[in-house]
């Protein structure tokens, strides 16, 4: 038997974030034990921590969709290191963690919430008229619909549409039969003087996952792509609303480094039984 967390990420209101499943202690778990815990508990991701393979690393963790493993997340990545921290895990920083991961090793900052410093972009840039095409198909707009597109891939693959407004982004109702396996993140601003800066939306069907509550990555993405530019150098995306969430997404770029941070509570604590 295992512990067991599950964790709210990304929202001060009580399951209105994006959970995710952790499992504590989950060395000696195969990659095929791991993948059907995760496919059985049908989140966005469960993790697994595990002991770092790298002398510099607090921990090790390992992120699964329902149907593959990604090297590196957000929510998930914040709501690990909400649990490792709660079951006394004791990091060689007071300041920051360290987290190893498939993306290599993650720096999550501690203060009045975690936060964690986004990984360089694997592909950035204009996409291809073909796939300004595909994306266009998937979500069900014309040319006129859009501001921009660019790549914005940090792990898990993203393609990122920014729209005129929020309003735009919250009636985006796509065509799930044409993402040609595309994941696609959807963005627009709110009016100055709103709570939030912009409203979030992500589609990521071919993760297993249709439309994600609450997604650390895209923002990620976003904040690289915008921020400090089109967007202001700090500001809070809103995420889930279409899905009757209130994931608040605080984003900041100092110098190159955008940091992605959220609030976490744990819904769920308990043992689980994985493994020998």
């Amino acid at each position: 038997m295992r512990a067991f967390s599950q964790v709210d990420v990304f929202s001060t209101e009580p399951l209105k974030g994006n959970p995710v499943a952790v499992v504590h202690d989950a060395d000696g778990l195969s990659d095929a034990e791991m993948q059907q815990f995760a496919h059985w508990t049908n989140l966005s991701e469960t993790t697994f921590l595990l002991a770092p393979t790298d002398p510099a690393a607090d921990y090790r963790l390992r992120i699964f969709t329902p149907g593959t493993e990604l090297p590196f997340a957000g929510h998930p990545t914040i709501g690990s290191a909400h649990a490792w921290l709660e079951a006394g895990g004791v990091p060689r920083s007071d300041e920051e963690l360290l987290q190893e991961c498939a993306a290599g090793l993650l720096r999550i900052r501690r203060s009045e919430r975690l936060a964690f410093a986004a990984p360089p972009l694997l592909r950035d840039g204009p996409v291809t008229d073909e796939e300004r095409a595909t994306i266009l198909r998937a979500l069900d707009l014309t040319d006129d619909d859009v501001v921009d597109i660019s790549w914005g891939d940090n792990g898990p693959g993203w393609v990122v549409v920014l729209m005129r407004d929020a309003q735009a982004v919250l009636a985006v109702r796509p065509d799930w039969s044409s993402f040609g396996g595309l994941d696609i993140g959807v963005v627009g601003p709110y009016p100055a003087g709103s709570e939030c800066a912009v409203e979030v939306r992500a589609f990521c069907p071919s993760i297993g996952v249709v439309e994600d509550p609450v997604t650390g990555s895209l923002n990620a993405s976003i904040g690289q792509w915008l921020g400090g530019d089109r967007l202001p150098a700090s500001y809070v995306a809103a995420q889930g609303t279409v899905l009757g969430r209130a994931g608040r997404v605080h984003v900041e770029k100092i110098d190159d480094i955008v940091w992605v941070g959220g609030d976490a509570a744990t819904t769920i604590k308990g043992v689980v039984g994985l493994g020998a």
